[in-house]
């Protein structure tokens, strides 16, 4: 979406108040656009606030930082109190962000006060998809980036989201993953481990990334005459595949890739269907060993090690 200021010289005014007026006229505008045009309240904000960021910087060219305080005050009494100097700052923000990248109309001006102070564009842009692909609300923003969800990335990951290269399942998947210790549990088992995931498997399933669905727990399966059971069974809608996660309260050992790798053999031939992409195996441990998973020849296998919260 490209945004233009309306074509006036205000440059050659030299009256602080003739930035005032126009900021002015553009705010009342938009409320009226607002009020006839309900469909279009997001572009209308986001194109009136843009304009005025242009507006408040030029204006502090001329006259200094304190311009905004004064504009503020004017503001305030001439159309409302929802004008403060934070509100100013942000659209001023949000016209140095729109210089270098686009503006995505999806999202409501609130989602842009939560996304404007990260102030990095990378990171900016991870939400910013988030967003538009899982229709967050601006609470539900706000929780990812308080738990730091764009800095749990792999450094690849960020590589790829930076360079705008094609992401595959295991790359969003968070590291740490972090897990709610509802019961305050002091020790922990494999078992406890499982149960506070199921107690809440919904966080869980949007820690590993878009499009997780949950099959079963403790998925039987039977080898020969033995049977045994995959910890946590799911699918990626996404990606058309299985993903099979086993836990792991110790630090990663080479067995457990023998062991996740069997089970993901087990379903691509038992379950998987011609349509479907292979199996995917995470393996959530309290520790990472990168020289394991560096000579891990498989690369759908990753581990991730978990934080309980």
């Amino acid at each position: 979406m490209e945004f233009t200021l309306k074509k006036e010289n205000i440059r050659s005014r030299g009256d602080f108040l003739n930035y005032y007026d126009e900021i002015k006229k553009e705010l009342l505008n938009n409320e009226i656009t607002k009020k006839v045009k309900n469909y279009s309240i997001n572009k209308s904000d986001l194109t009136t606030y843009y304009n005025i960021g242009k507006l408040l910087k030029e204006a502090g060219k001329h006259y200094g930082e304190g311009i905004i305080k004064e504009y503020s005050k004017r503001l305030k009494d001439d159309i409302g109190k929802k004008y403060s100097v934070t509100t100013l700052k942000y659209m001023r923000m949000f016209y140095e962000y729109g210089k270098s990248q686009p503006i995505a109309d999806q999202l409501s001006w609130s989602h842009y006060i939560e996304l404007l102070p990260l102030k990095d564009n990378s990171k900016i842009n991870y939400y910013i998809n988030q967003i538009i692909s899982l229709n967050l609300s601006r609470n539900e923003l706000r929780s990812k980036i308080k738990n730091k969800e764009y800095e749990r990335l792999d450094e690849e990951t960020k590589n790829k989201l930076k360079n705008k290269e094609e992401l595959k399942v295991p790359d969003l998947v968070k590291n740490p993953i972090q897990i709610r210790n509802t019961s305050d549990y002091n020790e922990i088992s494999e078992k406890i481990l499982q149960k506070l995931i199921l107690e809440d498997i919904s966080s869980f399933l949007k820690e590993l990334g878009n499009g997780f669905s949950f099959i079963d727990s403790e998925y039987k399966i039977k080898i020969g005459d033995r049977y045994n059971y995959i910890d946590l069974l799911l699918f990626n809608i996404e990606y058309n595949c299985y993903v099979v996660v086993e836990l792991k309260i110790t630090e990663l050992k080479k067995e457990h890739i023998g062991q996740i790798e069997f089970y993901m053999n087990y379903i691509d031939k038992n379950l998987k269907n011609i349509n479907q992409n292979k199996t995917i195996g995470i393996i959530i441990c309290k520790k990472e060993n990168k020289y394991v998973i560096e000579y891990c020849s498989d690369d759908r296998i990753i581990a991730r090690e978990y934080e309980l919260i």
